[in-house]
């Protein structure tokens, strides 16, 4: 068994690992941290887990040794105390931005300030497995990627590993927890309910990882928050440099994604189901992903969607984690998502 732990475990994110974590065949739990929530039961804190976790949140000083740590800490966090968590656990999984871009310079323009150990970077696999599971086998360090680069980037990549694209235009729809439980004036049940609001139209820190996953700069991002709380859908308009016939397109999703245990091509003739849908995939880790070709333009619309909390966090980490020790990806992930 695997001896685990995790390293602020009391946001939306630590309570969806520890619920996929508990039934991990081949994973013990060790210990929970939370600096707010030390001495409360788990359950306290995530009410779905009564009966099935037993632990209490300890303080991050009280953690002992362990086989993999999973880090969620505020982004900002573990750069300055990866030091510590070396000394803890022989592997890292680490779901902050920290060690997501593996440039100084980049990480300093899109986080606007200096990485605090830039040597480090390297260290880091990123963490979508369809782009990096051969560098993920034996891995010691994992860097968890944005839930709105995830989506983006699994939508995008047939295209710009085929080279295809002229230029590319992405809408993301997220939903509330996506911000965290943190309470803010944004998440005020009456500023928030019935909202469609632009929260990110440029500048958004993900595109620092689109670019760098996919070897571009020819991409434009917004970011949009609606009244869902589990989700993301995006919309990328693709401008194609050829003529591409909608079974050219097949192909190349076929081609990059037909073995891939967590990501389906969506693509209907008819019913309300016909293109990828959040409300779905909600607990699940699969990635959704369907495309229509415009028939009067050189416009190739690829729609995406995942469950930000899953395949967009906590999901993909265990699947990483997964790939890591040996173990078949699916483990602990087969769940597919509630309907209706």
């Amino acid at each position: 068994m695997i001896k685990v732990s995790i390293v602020g475990a009391s946001g939306y994110t630590g309570g969806d690992l520890l619920r996929i974590l508990l039934f991990h065949p081949q994973v013990e739990i060790r210990q929970v941290t939370s600096e707010r929530q030390a001495g409360k039961l788990v359950s306290s804190v995530h009410p779905n887990l009564r009966k099935i976790c037993r632990h209490k949140f300890v303080s991050a000083a009280e953690i002992e040794p362990c086989d993999v740590l999973f880090l969620g800490l505020p982004h900002g966090q573990m750069m300055n105390r990866l030091s510590e968590f070396e000394k803890i656990a022989d592997t890292l999984i680490d779901l902050s931005a920290d060690f997501r871009l593996n440039d100084n310079s980049a990480y300093e323009a899109w986080y606007g300030k200096p990485h605090s150990c830039p040597q480090k970077l390297d260290d880091f696999v990123y963490g979508i497995p369809e782009l990096h599971r051969a560098a993920m086998k034996g891995a010691k360090r994992i860097s968890g990627a944005g839930c709105n680069a995830t989506a983006t980037i699994l939508a995008l990549h047939p295209l710009y590993q085929a080279g295809v694209v002229e230029s590319a235009v992405v809408e993301v729809k997220a939903g509330s927890s996506q911000g965290g439980n943190a309470v803010s004036e944004g998440s005020h049940h009456p500023e928030r309910s019935g909202a469609v609001r632009s929260y990110k139209p440029t500048a958004h820190r993900h595109l620092g990882e689109i670019q760098q996953e996919l070897g571009a700069d020819n991409i434009h991002f917004s970011a949009t928050s609606i009244e869902m709380v589990r989700g993301i859908l995006a919309t990328c308009h693709v401008f194609l440099k050829q003529n591409l016939e909608e079974k050219d397109v097949w192909k190349l999703y076929r081609g990059a994604y037909g073995d891939e245990p967590f990501i389906r091509i969506v693509k209907e003739r008819s019913g309300i189901h016909r293109y990828p849908e959040p409300k779905i995939l909600a607990g699940s880790n699969y990635c959704d992903i369907g495309f229509e070709r415009d028939p009067h333009s050189n416009r190739l619309v690829v729609i995406s969607a995942l469950d930000n909390l899953m395949k967009g966090a906590a999901g993909q980490a265990v699947q990483a984690f997964n790939i890591a020790q040996g173990f078949d990806e699916t483990t602990g992930l087969e769940f597919p998502g509630l309907h209706p």
